[in-house]
């Protein structure tokens, strides 16, 4: 993962108060201690197309709302980096 997607999930994740230390942890929770909802992750999966350009359909973004922060970030990452190098 690129230090400026990583920079990008931490601060994204932060914004929200999520508490996490690295977007790569697969354990982490959400506001409050709560696990981590699927609405948060499917918020910042449209941030994530906002600031990347790159484009979830609906299977996907279902997907994505439901895995853990680490699941998200490097499945995020790999669809970003053959987004980016075009």
């Amino acid at each position: 993962m690129t230090d400026e997607i990583r920079a990008f999930l931490l601060a994204a994740l932060t914004e929200m108060k999520y508490d996490v230390s690295d977007v790569d942890d697969d354990i982490v929770f959400g506001p409050a201690g709560l696990d981590v909802d699927s609405l948060g992750l499917a918020e910042l999966a449209v941030r994530v197309e906002d600031r990347f350009g790159v484009a979830f359909d609906d299977d996907e973004a279902e997907d994505l709302a439901m895995m853990t922060v680490g699941e998200f970030s490097r499945t995020v990452a790999a669809r970003i980096a053959p987004a980016s190098a075009h």
